[in-house]
């Protein structure tokens, strides 16, 4: 008897681990192009492109409500925002709700996250936890513990999560599969590198976009009060780093009293070893601003450049800290056996139609990176076209984990995509809703629904729809709405947006369609 209960304990040991460990790791406001997997003009990331080169890129990866708290919730949830409670930045999870990190701990799984939580509640469902307060900060962040301490970790904010993430490593469960969820700050606005990356890019000159400098004058109303212009809306001194001594003769480039606020207080935070070095490349950018007093175009051109280089230069950190994840498994003989998913909360505007930040059912910040890798399983430098979307990650999780999918969960499961050569999914349409109008970016709310060739937006307190033809015009320049040629086609996917709507349930916010 008593060997036999030996065998039946070792057997059930051994069955347990074959469950892959899975390491969910997701940056903030990473858009796809900033990978050079995805587009080789801007950076080279080397450890994140790794995750491709041996499994699948998504090259139609969606978001279902482009900003961070809501699809931090979709990730738990795998809901829409309207099911999940959180349709925007300053709404608090209800942690007492089912999420997939209690799933997979009933599954089996020794359950984890570190890093960006921002859903102003404490996680719960994870057997360790340790998370940013809010947005966190760059250098010598605070960290909240499980007991509920906050402390500071010293160092740049990617480098010193990265290090808690190989302890939590070092000192899970061996015994156990486990499900960690690793979630960057970077490259979140305000744009602050490591000094090294600074130093590497602050010299570097991008391509520009097409669209940089793009008329905006006779588009809609979404179009004419959003305030996320890089030209008229982002910081000299606070959103980008430019030395405000410079700028004070300058009477419409003069600092705010909440711009020098802004810029001292990052200062601050520089390692004293460090600050003069960062004065000095501020200083700069401060210098040509005094002595060519660029405006309009020529000062876009600037804002843009320099925008660039501190966004990429956050980038580049990420990257570091994920070859440190991947070089891990490899140490430690965890590759064969580990999922690795990466992945953004969304995607970014990059200059495109002269904008930053995200929340537009527009392809550029709907978008995301998606890249999975599974030795063994997925097949290497495998590339899908296939339309995905956030509220498909958490039942892509359990699947691979294989723990049951709830019903309530919106989305599928894209583990067929991945290990059975499925190419297509049973799903023609995504629903998308938006719904913050703050003074951040004055971005209107709307509904939408997108397609392979057609999306339609509609904005619904002002009563305007856009359709775009997405083959035709990827950029989304030209609106066809009221155009008499496409007017079935307007038709038929006003219906695909109501079915949708019904679907998911969704009717408290947006009233009657029409």
């Amino acid at each position: 008897m008593k060997h036999l209960f030996i065998f039946i304990f070792l057997s059930t040991n051994c069955f347990a681990q074959q469950k892959p460990n899975i390491i969910y790791i997701m940056s903030d406001d990473h858009d796809a192009d900033a990978i050079s997997v995805y587009n080789q003009q801007f950076i080279k990331t080397p450890n994140i492109d790794r995750i491709a080169k041996e499994g699948i890129k998504f090259n139609k990866a969606f978001v279902g409500n482009s900003i961070c708290a809501p699809s931090r919730a979709t990730l738990l949830t795998g809901q829409h925002s309207h099911k999940n409670g959180v349709i925007d930045n300053r709404t608090r999870f209800d942690s007492s709700k089912t999420t997939i990190a209690h799933l997979l701990h009933d599954a089996g799984y020794q359950t984890s996250i570190i890093g960006k939580w921002h859903l102003h509640s404490y996680p719960s469902g994870f057997d360790y936890w340790r998370v940013l307060p809010g947005m966190g900060q760059y250098f010598d962040t605070r960290m909240i513990t499980m007991n509920g301490d906050t402390i500071i970790e010293k160092g740049y904010s990617a480098e010193a999560i990265t290090t808690d993430a190989i302890n939590w490593l070092n000192n899970r469960d061996k015994s156990k599969p486990f499900a960690f969820f690793f979630h960057h700050k970077a490259p979140h606005r305000n744009f602050i590198p490591a000094l090294k990356y600074l130093e590497e890019y602050h010299t570097k000159i991008f391509p520009e976009p097409a669209t940089l400098y793009v008329d905006t004058t006779g588009r809609g109303s979404a179009w004419r009060i959003q305030t996320m212009s890089i030209l008229l809306d982002m910081r000299l001194c606070g959103d980008l780093k430019v030395d405000p001594e410079y700028l004070k003769e300058i009477p419409e480039l003069k600092p705010s009293v909440e711009d020098l606020a802004t810029y001292n207080a990052i200062m601050k935070r520089y390692p004293d070893e460090e600050r003069k070095r960062f004065k000095e490349i501020y200083a700069e950018r401060g210098k040509i601003i005094r002595d060519k007093k660029p405006h309009g175009k020529e000062l876009l051109k600037y804002k843009y450049q320099w925008y660039m280089q501190d966004y990429l230069a956050c980038i580049a950190s990420i990257d570091e800290s994920v070859g440190v994840i991947l070089d891990y498994l490899d140490k430690n003989d965890l590759t064969n056996n580990t999922v690795v998913i990466y992945t953004s909360d969304q995607g970014f505007y990059l200059g495109e139609n002269g904008w930053f930040d995200k929340r537009f059912a527009y392809d550029v910040s709907m978008s995301t990176p998606l890249l999975i890798k599974w030795p063994e399983h997925i097949k290497e430098g495998a590339m899908t076209d296939e339309m995905v979307q956030n509220i498909d990650f958490a039942p892509t999780i359990l699947d691979i984990a294989g723990a049951k999918i709830p019903d309530w969960m919106h989305g599928v499961s894209l583990k067929p995509l991945l290990t059975e050569n499925k190419k297509t999914l049973d799903r023609k349409y995504l629903y998308y809703h938006y719904y913050e109008y703050v003074r951040d970016h004055t971005v209107i709310p709307h509904l939408a629904v997108r397609g392979e060739k057609y999306k339609l937006i509609y904005f619904y307190t002002v009563n305007e729809w856009e359709l775009y033809d997405l083959e035709a015009d990827p950029g989304e320049q030209n609106n066809l709405i009221k155009n008499p040629a496409y007017t079935k086609t307007i038709a038929g996917l006003k219906e695909e947006l109501i079915n949708l709507r019904n679907k998911y349930d969704d009717h408290e916010t947006a009233g009657e369609l029409h």
